[in-house]
Parts: structure tokens; sequence; C-alpha cells
């Protein structure tokens, strides 16, 4: 009785310690497994794992920024190089509002304005995960240097004073579950906005929720365009049914539309691991949000397959044509509907007749690959033609493709190419 009595008192002794080191105290199996899933939603090791063969969130991957490259920090559990020494109050406040232990702050290339809106029960489960799931590695990547004045990391609590939202997620009482889960899903953990919401000239995203109507409404990041993630009929989703918008997020594939740049990245580590509940729920809340009513390239699927329909009277649409016939047609088929769940269908696609070109031009130049995945197709690549055509061939075969089987969206110039060739030094 008596040792039992002493190993009871020492069990009561130690667990303030054991609280204080951890933040939790040996959290439970389902509490580290709901973490883990979190994380997956969060796509946490696809920022913070190295593009070189990393380890998975021992930091490292190099990330573009208007203000220079900012490099991932380690956020495994090692004591010295990770944040193995993190409180949860510490690993709140670095998730939430963007501020690491001693006072450092981060850039926003952390999305701590949309893990603002992390529920508590979440961010408990995600600590759980991160410090009793994932294992230590001792690796210091190298500091983040940008050019003077955004070296300044002082600035940045003013920044998050003007631009950072510190509200967590508020369920719309008029709405239903899924609805709401869906909200959730993709203004917090999902951090959608990131990368789908024009930046003001703070940096700051437009919008953090469907109150704003610039809100996913299409943003360039990293030499890529982020789509229109509205209701929009041309580049947005108001042609797209529900079910096909959770297909896409589940296998990369989704009413002929095929992912392509860094959405394939976050399809392969993120979004194919949702459950089919939470990616219906996502699928529910987009299909909600109005269109922008900007201006953008049109469909129409009356229209008869080989009439030609440009904005672009000046372009002499047999070049185009050719240039298809001669590269493009035997994947994209003749008709531009491409090969269910293998080639991505041209006539109607969304990101063919958006008024942005920036990611079509540089799937040519540099060529692309589909997601590969748990539950869909085998991946496809296609070659890049930045040794095969001209600029002048590729502005030609675009213009062909965007004013074709219905599809009629404004022209690509040889200077289009030729600038963004420039930029991407291809």
């Amino acid at each position: 009785m008596t040792m039992n009595v002493s190993r009871l008192l020492l069990v009561l002794l130690l667990w303030p310690l054991a609280v204080m080191a951890d933040g939790i105290a040996s959290p439970s199996p389902e509490r580290v497994a709901r973490g883990a899933y979190l994380a997956k939603a969060a796509d946490c090791a696809g920022c913070h794992t190295a593009s070189s063969s990393g380890a998975p969130y021992a930091g490292g991957l190099e990330m573009a920024s208007p203000f220079g490259i900012i490099v991932s920090s380690n956020i495994t559990p090692d004591r010295e190089t990770g944040i193995g020494t993190y409180s949860y109050e510490d690993f709140a406040k670095a998730l939430r509002e963007g501020v690491a232990p001693g006072g450092k702050g981060l850039y926003p290339a952390m999305p701590y304005p949309a893990f603002a809106k992390i529920s508590d029960d979440d961010l408990h489960a995600l600590y759980a995960f991160m410090m009793h799931g994932v294992p230590p590695v001792r690796h210091r990547p190298p500091e983040t240097k940008v050019p003077f004045p955004f070296n300044q990391r002082w600035a940045l609590r003013l920044w998050r004073l003007a631009f950072a939202p510190k509200q967590p997620f508020q369920p719309h009482a008029d709405r239903d579950a899924s609805w709401n889960r869906g909200a959730y899903l993709v203004q917090s953990l999902g951090h959608c906005g990131s990368c789908h919401t024009p930046r003001g000239i703070g940096y700051q995203e437009r919008g953090y929720n469907e109150s704003s109507k610039t809100f996913l409404s299409g943003s360039l990041n990293d030499n890529w365009f982020a789509p229109n993630l509205r209701a929009d009929p041309g580049s947005g989703l108001g042609r797209i049914a529900q079910e096909d918008v959770a297909a896409f997020l589940k296998t990369g594939h989704g009413a002929g539309v095929v992912a392509y740049g860094s959405m394939v990245e976050a399809i392969e580590d993120s979004t194919q691991y949702l459950t089919d509940d939470d990616l219906r729920a996502i699928a529910v809340y987009l299909k909600t949000l109005p269109a922008t009513g900007a201006a953008d390239g049109v469909f129409d699927a009356s229209q008869a397959p080989g009439r030609l329909k440009t904005r672009a009277p000046d372009v002499a649409p047999e070049q185009g044509a050719a240039v298809y016939a001669g590269f493009c047609a035997q994947c994209h088929r003749s008709d531009g509907k491409g090969v269910k769940n293998v080639f991505p269908v041209l006539a109607g696609n969304p990101s063919v007749i958006s008024e942005d070109t920036t990611s079509l031009i540089r799937l040519i130049v540099e060529g692309g690959n589909s997601p590969a995945t748990i539950h869909g197709p085998p991946r496809q690549s296609m070659p890049p033609f930045a040794g095969r055509l001209t600029d002048a061939q590729i502005a030609q075969v675009l213009t062909y493709v965007r004013a074709s089987w219905g599809n009629d969206a404004r022209a690509v110039t040889t200077n289009d190419v030729a600038s963004f060739r420039s930029t991407i030094h291809k």
C-alpha cells in the first residue's frame, strides 16, 4: 500500500512538469491521428520539406515572394533546430499571429492570416501530432535573407496590425453543417486564399472570406496563375459541377480539367487525403461563391466545332491551326475534347479561356505533369516546347486554342510569350 501511495504522489508531482514540457501530457493516439489528418489538410509538409529529398517537416524549401526568397523553417520537435521547446502557447501564437518565441515576426509566406481561424480543438490536435507524431530531425535550414527594407522584421508588427485577421472562424447560423465545414476548411487549414486571392499593395490578401468580392478570384503566384474559384462561367467554377470539384481535389481530374503547376503538389500532399465528406463540403462552399463579373473569356458549347471565333481578327487562324495539328492534336484531339482522365479538355476549360494567360504560356514553355494520387489515374506528362516552338508559334497556337470549339478569349501575342520567357529565363 505504501509503495502504491508513493508512486501516486510521484505521478502527481511530475504531471505539471510534463504538461509544462509538452503542453499536453501523453496525448491519446486518437488525438495524434487527428492532428496528422489536420496537418495533411493544412499541407504543412508541402512548405516545410525541402524539394531535394529533404526530411519531412525539417524545412529548407525555398519559396519565391515579391520580397525575395523565403526559406521554410524546421518544424520537427528537435529541441535545437526545430520546435521541440515550443509550449502549446508558443505554437498557437506562431500559427495564429505569426510570432515565434522571442518575438520574432514571421513573413506572411506563412499563412497565419488563415490559421488564425483554426479552432482550439484542432490546434491542440495539430500540436499533439507535431510534438508526438513527427520524428525530430536535427537540421538547420539556411536563414531567410531578403533585401532592405524587407529584412526589418520589426515592421511585420505593423503589417499584422493593419492586415492580419485575428478572429477564429465563426459558423453561419443560416447555413447547414456541410457549408460551414467547407467554409472552415477553405478559409483556415486549407488556406486556399493564400494562392487564389489577389494581393494588395501591402501583400495582404484582398479578402479572407465570402464577404469579399475578390476572395478566391484568382491570383498570380511564382509565375503560375492560381485560377478563379468563384462562379464565373468563363474562368471560374460556374460550369463545373459540385461532384467534379470534389473529384478534382481527390484525384487531380474533374470535368475534363486536370491539375497543373503548384496545384499538383497541393493535391498529392494534401487534398487527396481528405475524407469524401470534407471534399464534398469544400465543393459545396465553393459553389456558393458568386461570380466576380470581371472581363473574361467565354464558352459557347453550341458553336459549330469547325468555326473559329476570335477577338483578334488580325491573327491568321491557319497558322495556329497548323501548330496545333502538328504538336497538340495527338493528345488533346482535333476537337479539343482531350481524353477522359488522361489529357485535359481544351474546349471550355476555365484555365484555357482565363483572362490571365501566364499558366498557359508556362505549360507550353516548360511542360508539366498531372498528379499521381491513390485513387486517380496514372500520372501523365506534357513535354516542354521551349526548344521546339518559337515565341510567335506559341502565341499563334494559344490564340487558336482560345478561339476554337466555342472558346472566345483574347489573343496571346508574341510579346506576351517573349516577356514571360524572359521573366523565367527560358
